[in-house]
This record gives C-alpha cells, sequence and structure tokens, in this order.
C-alpha cells in the first residue's frame, strides 16, 4: 500500500476544513497533522514559502497549498465523488457559492467567533493551545482577532452581518428540508465552499454553533453530512444518488444566489476597481508576486460596504483567482450553455460576475499567488 496523503492543518481551521470533507468523501488515505509538526516547519514552510493551512503533501511529495487547489488536484484526476456539476447552470452557481463562502462568509464566521471571544473563550484557548504554548497561541488569538475591521467585521456592520447569518440560516434551512446538498444527491464545490465557515467557526464555536442548532437544526445536519465519508442521507428515503437531472436548479436555491449576490456585490466591484488600477499605476508584470512578501494577502484598503454600511476593506487579490474560476469556465461553454447561464445570473443578480471588466489575471506559481 502507497504512503498516505498528508493534510497539514487545525479542528478550528475554516479552509482546512473544507479540505478534510472532500478527502473524506473522497475516500482518500490520509493523515492530519498540526503545522507545530518539526516536518511541516524543516520541510513543507521553505518549499511553500510561507506559514499557512491548508496544505497536501502527496505520495510522491508533491506538495499543494489551497483547499481550492486541493480539490482541483484531484478533481483533475478523475474524483470518485466530483465535486464539479456536468450541467453548466449548476456548475457556474456552484462557483458563485464556492466563492461566497470562501470570501463572503469569512466576514460572518469572524465576526461570530472573535465579537463573541469572552463567550466562548475556553474553548478558543484549548482550539488554538492543543498540547502546545499557552502564550504562543494566545499571540496567534490576538492576531486573527486583530483582522476583524480590514475584513468589514465593525460596530457599524455588526448588526448587518447578524440579520445576514440569520437569514442565510433560514434560506438553508428551508433548501436542505427537501434537498440533503445545494445541488440534489451529492456535494459540489458549493457545498464545500460554504462548509469551511460553516463547520470550523459557526459550527464548532459554541456561541453560533447554539444559533444554528436553535435556529436551524437541518443546517446543523447538512454540516454533519458533509463531514461524514458516505452520502448520509437515510432521512431522505428514496432521493436519487448524484446532481439533479436536466441541470435544475432547485427554487429553494435561487433565495441563497440571491443572497450571496446582495453580499457579494458592490464589494467585488470596488476590489476590482482597486486592482485594476494598482497593476496599472505599478506596471505590475506576469509573473510577478501579487505582494511584497508571500504571507501578505492583501495590498491595500477599500472603501466599500456591506449591506449598504459603508467600511474599509482589505483587497486580496486572490479573490480575483476565485472570480476567475466563474468566467474560465463559462468562455468554455457552447452558445445555448452560456445563454442559459447568464439567464439564471441576471434572475438572481450575479450578472457582475460576467459583465464586470478584468484588465489582469491572478495565477498561482509554486503555491505563491503571482499576476497572470
Amino acid at each position: 500500500m502507497s504512503e498516505p496523503y498528508i493534510l497539514y492543518g487545525a479542528p478550528h481551521s475554516l479552509y482546512t476544513g473544507k479540505s478534510r470533507a472532500y478527502l473524506r468523501k473522497q475516500g482518500v488515505r490520509y493523515v492530519e497533522k498540526s503545522p507545530g509538526e518539526p516536518a511541516y516547519r524543516n520541510e513543507v514552510m521553505p518549499r511553500i514559502g510561507r506559514s499557512i493551512i491548508p496544505v497536501l503533501v502527496c505520495p510522491d511529495g508533491t506538495i499543494v497549498q489551497d483547499s481550492v487547489d486541493i480539490l482541483d488536484h484531484f478533481e483533475a484526476n478523475g474524483a470518485p465523488v466530483s465535486a464539479r456539476p456536468p450541467g453548466p447552470r449548476q456548475l457556474i452557481a456552484a462557483h458563485v457559492l464556492e466563492i461566497y463562502g470562501s470570501v463572503g462568509m469569512t466576514r460572518h464566521a469572524m465576526h461570530y467567533r472573535w465579537s463573541y471571544a469572552d463567550q466562548q473563550l475556553t474553548f478558543l484557548k484549548d482550539a488554538f493551545a492543543g498540547r502546545g504554548d499557552p502564550q504562543a497561541a494566545a499571540a496567534v488569538m490576538g492576531r486573527m482577532a486583530s483582522y476583524l475591521p480590514a475584513l468589514g467585521v465593525t460596530p457599524d456592520t455588526i448588526p448587518a452581518i447578524e440579520e445576514s447569518y440569520l437569514r442565510l440560516l433560514d434560506i438553508l434551512q428551508a433548501h436542505f428540508a427537501d434537498h440533503p446538498y445545494l445541488f440534489g444527491g451529492q456535494p459540489s464545490l458549493g457545498d464545500y465552499g460554504m462548509l469551511g465557515p460553516l463547520f470550523a467557526h459557526l459550527g464548532r464555536d459554541p456561541v453560533p454553533e447554539a444559533i444554528m442548532k436553535a435556529r436551524a437544526p437541518k443546517v446543523y445536519r447538512w454540516v454533519e453530512r458533509m463531514n461524514a465519508p458516505d452520502a448520509d442521507i437515510p432521512e431522505y428515503r428514496g432521493y436519487p444518488a448524484g446532481y439533479l437531472a436536466d441541470d435544475e436548479i432547485p427554487q429553494t436555491l435561487r433565495p441563497l444566489l440571491a443572497h450571496a449576490a446582495e453580499e457579494l456585490f458592490p464589494e467585488l466591484t470596488d476590489k476590482l476597481a482597486f486592482l485594476a488600477r494598482h497593476v496599472a499605476e505599478q506596471g505590475c508584470r506576469p509573473g510577478e508576486p501579487v505582494s511584497a512578501k508571500p504571507h501578505q494577502r492583501m495590498i491595500g484598503r477599500v472603501a466599500t460596504s456591506f449591506r449598504r454600511v459603508p467600511f474599509e476593506s482589505g483587497a486580496a487579490p486572490y479573490t480575483m483567482y476565485l472570480w476567475q474560476r466563474i468566467t474560465d469556465d463559462y468562455a468554455a461553454m457552447d452558445a445555448a450553455a452560456k445563454a442559459s447561464v447568464r439567464e439564471l445570473l441576471a434572475d438572481c443578480g450575479l450578472l457582475p460576475f460576467l459583465e464586470a471588466e478584468r484588465p489582469f489575471r491572478v495565477e498561482r506559481r509554486d503555491n505563491i499567488e503571482v499576476w497572470g
């Protein structure tokens, strides 16, 4: 038997949770290890250039960093339970919910973890320290909490964030009353993208977990289902395996897509305009790292808004890397498929994903974001 994959991550890590669930669904033989392991510091970090999780080390020594790239690695090699729906509408909608979970919902996740830190401090200390140094863990916790303003978590936005989260739970509760996953009987890129925040932070930390259990038990059950190695749908008696036939978008999913649109825009538009100016003014060349240091994810601050509440947000080129997944797959479709996708996105307020002009690309080379 070949050596197992190694997943460097943490139980409380948003993006590790997404990657772990995917590996389980695919039946991948893996061992999860802490980034505190000497092998991570001595062998992995020098190759990826920064301290970051999750990181997948393949049996042949290949290193894949970033949850999106980890999923793509297996999808490209014939995943047994593919996260890419075959229908064009389902695929693009899955990408939209992937970026909503990975970018839009980070605000909810970080707010409920750190704004309520005092009410769940024992849990958080245990999660971040594990069997390690409590003082080092406290420093990490302080650094994570300091990111809140750049993520748009401020006294002004917090009421809108909490209202948004409760609305999201209600939408998902209604959808999961009829369907085990977003697009039928099989988890998609959208399911994995949304699982990150809905499990590691909102489905584990005591304060938001209690809200989810009390208000949306079917969402909590979906979180459990996503972490199971099988489909885990006994309550959906007779529900067929696989994605819904005929590229169907359930009516219960349309409110979720509209909800995502309201929260992703205009923020994404504002960040795109900022990054376009940055590229033009700095003369960024293809192949150059997007930031001066590998660990630096944000390269400036942008005046924007969340549900019409103004704030200043950090601009991360990585967000454009996710946006490109939508337009790249759309560009590869035939005319009929494109028309069908445009109709869906127009109906849900998501056409800016296709119509906004992006005069640059962001790629990944050797596990670092570079200008494309």
